[in-house]
C-alpha cells in the first residue's frame, strides 16, 4: 500500500450502510501528502504531449485541474447533467440504482487533442467509461486514465482495458 494511503479517512456506513467510504478531504487538507499526489502525477505524465485534462465532477476537478496548471494545459469539466451551460454532449452510464449522465461542453476538446481524464478513484468504473466516451465523440485522443484511489476488488479496470489505467493507491479490500 502506498504511503499516501495513511492520509485517507475511512468513513464507515456512508453513502449507505456496508460501505466503507475512501475520504480523500483528509488527504486535501495535508499541503505534504497533496503536494506529494500531485507531483506522482506530474511526474507520470509530464512528457506525454498532453493538452488538455478532463476532470470527471467533482472530486475529479482537485487534481485534475491542479495538474493542468502544473503541466500548462487546459482544463476540462465532466459535469454532472444540467450543470454546464453551453452546448454540450451527454452520455448516460449504469449504477447499481439506475442510471445516470454526465455532460461535456462541445467545444472543450478538439480532433486530435491528447486528453488525460482524472478521477478521484476508481470504483466499478462506469462513470470514468462515460466519459471516455464523451471525449471520443469530441475527437480528443485518450492518453491515461489517472486516479487517486482505486478499490481493485470492484474490478473497474477491467472496463476500461482499451486504456492506460494509473492509480496511485489500491485497495484490495473494503
Amino acid at each position: 500500500m502506498h504511503e499516501l494511503a495513511k492520509a485517507i479517512r475511512d468513513v464507515p456506513d456512508f453513502p449507505k450502510k456496508g460501505i466503507v467510504f475512501k475520504d480523500i478531504t483528509t488527504l486535501l487538507q495535508n499541503p505534504e501528502a497533496f503536494r506529494k499526489a500531485l507531483n506522482i502525477f506530474y511526474e507520470r505524465y509530464k512528457d506525454e504531449k498532453i493538452t488538455k485534462i478532463a476532470g470527471v465532477e467533482s472530486r475529479g476537478f482537485i487534481f485534475g485541474a491542479a495538474l493542468a496548471s502544473k503541466l500548462g494545459v487546459g482544463f476540462v469539466p465532466i459535469r454532472k447533467k444540467g450543470k454546464l451551460p453551453a452546448e454540450r454532449i451527454k452520455e448516460e452510464y449504469v449504477l447499481e440504482y439506475g442510471t445516470d449522465s454526465i455532460e461535456i461542453h462541445t467545444d472543450a476538446i478538439h480532433k486530435g487533442e491528447r486528453v488525460l481524464i482524472h478521477d478521484d478513484l476508481l470504483a466499478t468504473g462506469g462513470t470514468i467509461q462515460a466519459g471516455c466516451k464523451l471525449v471520443e465523440r469530441l475527437g480528443g485522443e485518450i492518453v491515461s486514465l489517472a486516479f487517486l484511489v482505486e478499490l481493485t476488488f470492484l474490478k473497474g479496470r477491467d472496463k476500461l482495458h482499451r486504456y492506460d489505467v494509473f492509480s496511485i493507491i489500491q485497495y484490495d479490500s473494503e
